[in-house]
């Protein structure tokens, strides 16, 4: 199909201001959204996709974050631009990563926030992910400890005691997600993490936290008082 010469023109015009807007900070969320579509999606108008997704998935994170199988289905889509919408998605968690090996993990709550749920927001089933700190706080390793079903997912209390010793961590950060969106700790995540904590604290080592991803949500079972 050719593309008729004054559609195109009015298209790279339209295209060419968004640019310009965000040079100058003025677009909107889903203007930015259709900016980072016409990269992968040059030949067409992407403005309804890009609203359609926001609708759909409810902010860009989430959409970032969504699983490859499910943006592949989506109408208009397809693969390339699924795999460049993760390829963006991985480079945003490559850097939370760098900066959180620099700085305390704390220093930063809004950049650990979005990284919890950049790396969880749009998962199918459930993952625990093992974050490692060093004595001030600061990233050794982010770990993924177990695939889960939609409901459900394990802790396994000597691994996590066996990689702490080995790598040097003296605190301890759990990350999973729960597809069901804003649902919260379950009494048995609270009874796993204290036996966890008690069992790490006799080894040197501080559960620091638990927070779960849930429906574009971060809870935290410190800021809930629910390791106490």
């Amino acid at each position: 199909m050719v593309d008729n010469k004054d559609d195109l023109l009015l298209r790279n015009g339209h295209r060419e201001r968004l640019r310009q807007n965000f040079l100058d900070d003025k677009l909107a969320n889903y203007e930015l959204l259709e900016l980072l579509l016409s990269y992968a999606i040059p030949r067409r108008d992407v403005k309804p996709l890009a609203k359609m997704l926001l609708v759909k998935f409810g902010g860009i994170f989430p959409i970032l974050s969504a699983p490859f199988d499910e943006l592949c289905r989506i109408p208009g889509l397809g693969k390339n631009t699924a795999i460049f919408l993760k390829v963006i998605q991985k480079i945003f968690l490559v850097g939370y990563r760098a900066d959180s090996a620099k700085t305390p993990i704390f220093h930063t709550p809004e950049q650990f926030n979005n990284y919890c749920k950049l790396m969880l927001g749009g998962k199918g089933v459930e993952e625990m992910h093992i974050l490692y700190l060093d004595s001030d706080r600061r990233l050794l390793e982010d770990e993924l400890h177990s695939h889960g079903t939609i409901d459900c997912t394990t802790i396994y209390d000597r691994e996590i005691i066996g990689r702490s010793m080995t790598l040097g961590a003296k605190f301890v950060i759990l990350v999973h997600n729960h597809p069901k969106a804003q649902t919260s700790f379950s009494q048995e995540d609270v009874q796993i993490t204290i036996e966890l904590k008690n069992k790490l604290a006799a080894i040197g080592v501080i559960l620091h936290d638990h927070c779960v991803v849930s429906g574009g949500i971060l809870y935290s079972m410190r800021d809930l008082l629910l390791l106490q």
